[in-house]
């Protein structure tokens, strides 16, 4: 923005506009790359980050330079997402996906340092996996974790990656920095990523993303389910049936927004 932005934007909106250029860019930014667009004085681009922190909309990253979305922006975009318009055509389109595979299927959101159910069906079969809404999970040993990882730029993953305790869960569960990094840079080629009982021992799962009008990772969809019924192969035959579901769930949000 050109000249002096504190002439052309009400005082009341700044801090809305400052909400929606970090929605926008999806990756942490400092006050001066927002102000870049704003053109605000220093000192109010400074305060309304002050603000927004201090409210818990906005949290500082591990460079102290650096601003993310804080836990009540992240509960506000859940609860978008949780609408009862929205939910109710978005559980139809579980339930279908999950009835063609036959297994549980579920929606995860990003957090800052697991990913957190928001939506599921279950299987139908008496054995299953209980990961209720709202469970929390790793990033870097499940399905819906490591295809988030994937959408990061590369100076935020390797931030992630060298400050990330990697915790040993199974046997399968990769720990090795450069190995993990390899197969993200695998997810990120072949848009899906799969858990091979790395989060759980007896369990794999599949992931795809769920992409906003930007076609940046909102969230993901997945399925996981025991290795008595299931193997890699057979889950990645269901591959095109999720990935059509996870379309349908992106046209959803974006057909909402637009109303």
């Amino acid at each position: 923005m050109d000249g002096d932005g504190s002439a052309t934007i009400p005082t009341n909106l700044r801090l809305l506009m400052v909400i929606e250029h970090i929605a926008r860019v999806g990756v942490p930014v400092t006050p001066t790359d927002v102000n870049a667009e704003l053109g605000l004085p220093k000192p109010t681009i400074h305060r309304l980050f002050a603000t927004l922190e201090e409210e818990g909309f906005l949290q500082r990253d591990m460079d102290g330079r650096t601003y993310s979305p804080g836990p009540r922006l992240r509960t506000l975009a859940g609860g978008i997402l949780s609408s009862l318009r929205i939910r109710t055509a978005r559980q139809a389109i579980l339930q279908r996906v999950s009835r063609e595979i036959g297994e549980t299927c579920n929606i995860a959101l990003p957090d800052r340092d697991a990913m957190i159910y928001l939506e599921r069906v279950e299987t139908q079969w008496p054995l299953r996996i209980q990961l209720p809404i709202g469970t929390r999970v790793p990033f870097y040993c499940t399905a819906s974790g490591k295809m988030y990882l994937s959408s990061l730029a590369r100076a935020h993953l390797l931030k992630y990656l060298s400050a990330a305790e990697l915790v040993v869960r199974t046997p399968n569960t990769l720990t090795d920095r450069d190995a993990l990094l390899e197969e993200i840079r695998e997810i990120r080629r072949q848009g899906y990523a799969l858990d091979r009982e790395e989060f759980m021992a007896d369990m794999i799962a599949l992931a795809v993303p769920i992409l906003d009008a930007n076609r940046r990772l909102m969230a993901t969809l997945a399925f996981h389910a025991p290795t008595q019924r299931f193997d890699v192969e057979k889950a990645l035959g269901f591959l095109a049936a999720m990935r059509k579901a996870a379309e349908d769930l992106s046209r959803l949000v974006a057909e909402g927004d637009d109303r």
